[in-house]
């Protein structure tokens, strides 16, 4: 049962005004233009088609390359280029966050610190504009930069939600901005589409088409980076994380950092929380970043039909966003989200069986995944929020987002096993879903209650 306190939750301050709410929640509009034209359309079967070009010059672009190419002297399938370099990207991640975030509670101008990495990222997904024939090497190297900055960005981003909310509002204002995002996306995906449809019309080959689109994204990150940067840009870092001056900016970032390690042991609700977003957030990180590739390959489908599909998943979850808040602050954040995970487990399975050429039924799924996707992520979000100890927001929001949307892991690299091991890429997609099944039992043992508590955070009415 959800429970109710009677404690009275700290008043607001100056920090927390529409205002500030309005301008934070910009940043997902700006970087969700990167997540869903690139990330989740166009990289991962354009990269893979370099790599093809490469390894299999003879064969047809509709048919699966299992030649391998050399990445970093190791021997890798092309078809599996693409979901490699989002583990690469991943691994460097994990140590660039974690940094990140130690620094960013120490910075004295955050925002600053946002733009900054936003826009060193934006550079990269920009400069995709150049990859063309068999450079499947740059492409490697531009995704790594940009989907290092993205994650090290959104920690500083996610960390500030803290100080822009109070506890009762930040399920609201997480789930409106998640919802922002993926109408953002969404919009400049219905251009991007049109651009790929209409190429022969624009005088465009496809290859441009696309390489035009990827450019599109980075510029659209860069420009909205602003609304955040310049709306909260009288926000002041904290002074609760007392290190030495002694020690240096890297210096007392790293000894903050293992101290952070050190101190985890202490917040056991929040320890067990970040297990489960391990498991079913690399879940729905795979799912995005894979599914352009497991509808073009396994399912037959073309650019245009995969552009539509994710057309669809963006404003279905916009709207999905914005109902899962509704349902938060009814049954409670935790609740809802286990509602979520057990649809994604039914989801993914169902996708296992559609059959190959069926558009409407892969429509179908789509649907179901927008659904959920916005609100699962976004509760998640604002329900760790409660769980980190104030002052310390963004060290902790690290090792959330090392775990987060782009970024994951241990679900791209079993994807590309699995596909590198059986040749196809539906035993790929139905592996995934154990990371549902163990993320879902993690985070029922998560007692929500008794980790506020820990965190010495007030409790919200409704957890």
């Amino acid at each position: 049962m959800t429970s109710t306190l009677p404690d009275t939750p700290a008043a607001p301050t100056s920090e927390m005004t529409r205002a500030h709410q309005r301008a934070w929640g910009w940043y997902d509009w700006a970087n969700s233009a990167y997540v869903t034209t690139t990330g989740t359309v166009l990289i991962g079967p354009y990269l893979t088609q370099l790599a093809s070009a490469d390894a299999c010059p003879e064969l047809p672009s509709d048919q699966a390359c299992t030649e391998t190419v050399s990445l970093l002297g190791i021997p890798v399938a092309a078809g599996s280029l693409a979901s490699y370099t989002v583990t690469l990207a991943t691994i460097f991640s994990v140590v660039v966050v974690l940094l990140v975030g130690a620094m960013a509670d120490r910075s004295p101008r955050p925002t600053r610190l946002l733009g900054v990495l936003a826009w060193v990222g934006s550079l990269a997904a920009m400069a995709m504009v150049l990859l063309a024939g068999t450079s499947w090497q740059l492409g490697v190297l531009l995704v790594l930069v940009a989907n290092v900055c993205l994650g090290a960005s959104t920690v500083v981003y996610d960390a500030l939600l803290v100080r822009i909310a109070a506890p009762d509002d930040r399920d609201r204002v997480s789930s409106r901005a998640w919802a922002m995002g993926y109408v953002g996306g969404g919009l400049l995906l219905v251009a991007n589409l049109a651009v790929v449809q209409l190429h022969e019309s624009l005088g465009l080959t496809l290859e441009s088409a696309v390489r035009l689109c990827l450019f599109s994204a980075g510029l659209w990150w860069a420009l909205f980076t602003l609304i955040p940067v310049v709306g909260l840009r009288r926000l002041r870092g904290t002074t609760a994380v007392p290190v030495a001056r002694s020690a240096g900016a890297l210096g007392g970032s790293l000894r903050q950092l293992r101290d952070t390690f050190s101190d985890l042991r202490c917040y056991p609700q929040t320890l067990t929380f970040l297990l489960a977003y391990l498991f079913f957030n690399d879940g729905i990180q795979t799912v995005i970043s894979s599914a352009s590739i497991y509808g073009s390959v396994a399912l037959g489908f073309e650019t245009g039909q995969l552009m539509v599909t994710i057309l669809l998943v963006q404003f279905v979850a916009a709207a999905g966003a914005l109902v899962f808040g509704r349902l938060a602050a009814r049954f409670g954040a935790r609740r809802t989200i286990l509602g979520g995970v057990a649809a994604w487990t039914l989801i993914v399975a169902g996708a296992y069986l559609v059959p190959r050429g069926a558009f409407l039924t892969w429509l179908f799924c789509a649907a179901l995944i927008g659904l959920v996707m916005g609100g699962t992520q976004a509760l998640s979000r604002s329900l760790y929020s409660q769980l980190v100890p104030r002052g310390r927001e963004s060290e902790f929001f690290a090792f959330y987002q090392a775990m987060e949307r782009g970024t994951s892991w241990f679900g791209t690299l079993v994807f590309g096993l699995v596909f590198q091991t059986t040749g196809s890429y539906r035993p790929a997609i139905l592996a995934l879903l154990v990371f549902f099944v163990v993320g879902g039992l993690l985070l029922a043992r998560v007692d929500v209650r008794r980790g506020i508590a820990d965190a010495g955070n007030p409790q919200p009415a409704v957890v």
